[in-house]
């Protein structure tokens, strides 16, 4: 079966290119890292606030299919998922409708009772910022199981985050604690606040960007859609996984590099104080508000000591980077429909050639 696999994507080749009359700059060299690394299918962009420099697609929807790639192809972006929660906050907090500081007990005092004390004064920043000790949840954990959590998606994201307020904290080494758990806490309080599910509020930015953005996996929808591989090259079929949805605000979201181009420009005109959503120090705050993890985003530099906000999505079938140079005004996003530390690998080495002959 891998024989097979690794055939069909080798025959596919960089054929199956797809762009819109933008620079092919590194389309032939992203293919042929695809193709060494096993990579069905790879996506990457490069942007300014105002401006795409680069966008391809390449390769095959599905590994063991001749289903050539498209530029609207979606992908999963798993906790990339935690940028898109974090600007929606950032929104109703330049609107007024929450405040960072308003405790998650405030909006849901009925749970308050239950709650280990250490888990009382949380705030939404607090929750945004990897700066709450709770249990590490994914959707890999066993329990709590689908049986102990009835009701509504909504209703059961309630239960899940009762159940995380009640357990015991992690102990962590550093001021950061990082939490799926913290990311449904919080997708809760942006819902209490607007009284909009998490769903329609990410409708409302599609409507505010001109994006698309949907949830679970592509081809459960459209089975023609983009499928996600794990590292055997095993295509994952559709499937209703009710984990995912009980972390919809941390880890959900699926699009397509558009879509995400969109966002990122966004954020990069906040940054430089041309964009209605939300001013440059709010920018500023969102993205590098606090130590090693702000608001949504992990803080790093680059070889220039130039800032990076940076995120990596892994929920099991795909991988999603993306890296906004603020200080260059420039971003880079890389998708891939398979994950797998050699196509980890792949993407770490085409971001590397992208920075290098994109740097200022």
């Amino acid at each position: 079966m891998r024989h097979h696999v690794l055939l069909v994507c080798a025959l596919l080749g960089g054929s199956l290119s797809v762009g819109v009359l933008r620079a092919q700059v590194h389309a032939e060299y992203a293919d042929s890292i695809r193709i060494t690394r096993h990579i069905p299918e790879l996506g990457y962009a490069v942007v300014s606030a105002d401006s795409v420099l680069e966008l391809h697609v390449l390769g095959t929807k599905r590994a063991d299919r001749a289903w050539p790639a498209a530029e609207q192809d979606r992908f999963r972006i798993g906790s990339n998922t935690k940028t898109i929660t974090a600007l929606i906050a950032a929104q109703l907090v330049h609107q007024g409708k929450l405040s960072w500081d308003t405790r998650f007990f405030d909006l849901f005092p009925e749970m308050e009772r239950k709650a280990r004390r250490c888990y009382r004064e949380l705030t939404l920043r607090d929750l945004l910022t990897f700066r709450a000790p709770l249990f590490k949840y994914t959707y890999t954990d066993a329990v709590p199981t689908r049986a102990d959590l009835t009701g509504s998606e909504a209703e059961q994201r309630r239960q899940l985050a009762a159940w995380g307020f009640a357990h015991a904290p992690q102990r962590s080494k550093g001021s950061v604690t990082y939490s799926n758990l913290s990311y449904v806490a919080a997708g809760l309080m942006l819902e209490k606040a607007t009284g909009r599910s998490y769903q329609q509020l990410v409708m409302d930015l599609n409507r505010a960007l001109g994006s698309n953005y949907q949830f679970g996996a592509p081809n459960t929808a459209d089975s023609t859609q983009t499928w996600g591989h794990d590292a055997r090259l095993l295509p994952e079929p559709p499937m209703d996984n009710f984990k995912l949805a009980w972390l919809e605000s941390a880890g959900n979201v699926n699009a397509s590099l558009n879509d995400h181009a969109l966002f990122v420009q966004e954020v990069l005109k906040a940054h430089a104080g041309r964009s209605a959503m939300l001013s440059a120090a709010e920018a500023e705050d969102l993205l590098f508000g606090r130590e090693r993890f702000a608001l949504g985003w992990w803080r790093n530099t680059d070889a220039s000591d130039g800032r990076v906000a940076e995120h990596v999505g892994n929920p099991g079938t795909f991988l999603s980077k993306v890296y906004l140079h603020v200080d260059a005004g420039r971003a880079y996003i890389i998708f891939a429909n398979v994950q797998s530390d050699e196509a980890a690998e792949g993407m770490r080495v085409l971001y590397d050639r992208l920075i290098e002959h994109y740097a200022p």
